[in-house]
């Protein structure tokens, strides 16, 4: 090729070769340039605003989801009564307006009057600790059943949170055998709530925020809530004499988000991934709080407030135990959901327990060598 040739050549190539990037270029602004959208929700709470490990779940929720999604999921947090009533959480998300909330933070049990079946999602007396109840969510098929369940509510469910083996209450008197339940009033929801009217007492269903004023009132003759670190802040030593454990009705209470199904569905993969990550982050994160807070917490209730700690009698726990069987029964023969999640359930403890018996019971037994 003469010298001329070849530069009228590198000089078309040149020209075309720009041209090509500019195009690609020009085309790229666009897209580059483009804007992702924002949403934005709000998440109602059955938790006083801001309290903590509950409330907190719900605050640094929606602080996570903000910062994986660069800003472009905000959720405003509302605690119980700032915009629904601290047990209208599950109506407002499942109609899901605006004015209402796109999520919820709360305790599945509290839906019992939706269907029974929400209940093993939060906490089963006698049933799985934190570690149990998330091998069967996660690994065992209890997330799809509870999936199933929500999706007729128009709702999609997480494990949010657990506040591990809880303690057994504050009462006005002391606990010697079964017959002192009878006639007592004591706030505790769910199934524990079942056993003690099974048992002869009353059980009421009372808002965190409105427990000590009820306890203190005598509106209720005990009362259960989570454990010395929020029993501390209550100031539930004040009200009542005695502390009992073990915590036999939530030996591992399982915390919710609840999403509006319409809501979930009108976000992009990616964020739904986020939202997903973020409540296993809030799952580990809560227990590990109440596991880290819980005995210095006691120590001070004991050793400060002169708190009288007591254990629940043998006889008692046994007659609870299988006070809880026929209650877990009642509840299965409710409806088919029930009776599916129920056998889900059983299935899952029996193998798990059998492991157990090897590995976690000759662990903690060490102790006494």
């Amino acid at each position: 090729m003469e010298n001329n040739d070849r530069r009228k050549f590198i000089k078309k190539v040149g020209i075309g070769a720009a041209a090509i990037g500019a195009g690609i270029a020009s085309s790229a602004v666009p897209a580059m340039a483009k804007k992702e959208k924002t949403y934005r929700w709000k998440m109602v709470t059955t938790w006083p605003p801001h309290f903590p490990m509950l409330g907190e779940g719900a605050d640094n929720l929606s602080k996570w989801i903000d910062e994986m999604s660069g800003g472009r999921l905000k959720i405003s947090v509302y605690g119980g009564g700032e915009l629904v009533p601290p047990l209208g959480v599950f109506d407002a998300v499942s109609q899901g307006t605006v004015e209402m909330g796109h999520m919820g933070h709360s305790a599945a049990y509290y839906w019992a009057g939706k269907s029974p079946a929400t209940q093993f999602f939060a906490a089963v007396p006698f049933g799985f600790n934190a570690q149990s109840l998330n091998a069967w969510l996660y690994s065992g098929g209890g997330m799809k059943l509870w999936e199933d369940l929500y999706a007729k509510f128009n709702l999609k469910p997480f494990i949010a949170g657990n506040t591990g083996v809880q303690m057994g209450g504050w009462f006005n008197k002391e606990i010697n055998s079964i017959e002192d339940l009878k006639g007592l009033k004591m706030r505790i929801p769910g199934l524990g709530g079942k056993v003690l009217a099974k048992a002869g007492g009353n059980a009421v269903l009372v808002a965190g925020g409105e427990i000590y004023t009820n306890l203190d009132r005598g509106v209720i003759d005990a009362t259960e809530w989570v454990g010395p670190f929020h029993d501390l802040k209550m100031g539930f030593y004040k009200a009542a004499k005695y502390y009992y454990y073990p915590g036999w009705h939530e030996p591992g209470t399982g915390l919710e988000v609840m999403v509006n199904l319409n809501a979930w569905n009108s976000l992009p993969d990616d964020l739904k991934a986020i939202v997903t990550a973020a409540t296993y982050r809030s799952n580990i994160w809560m227990l590990s709080e109440f596991e880290a807070k819980n005995n210095d917490a006691l120590k001070i209730l004991v050793n400060e407030h002169k708190v009288k700690l007591r254990e629940f009698p043998g006889p008692v726990l046994k007659e609870l135990k299988k006070l809880s069987k026929e209650v877990l029964e009642e509840v299965a023969s409710s409806d088919p959901i029930s009776r599916k999640v129920y056998n889900s359930f059983l299935e899952f403890q029996k193998n798990i327990y059998a492991w157990n018996k090897l590995t976690e019971e000759p662990y903690q037994q060490m102790k006494y060598l």
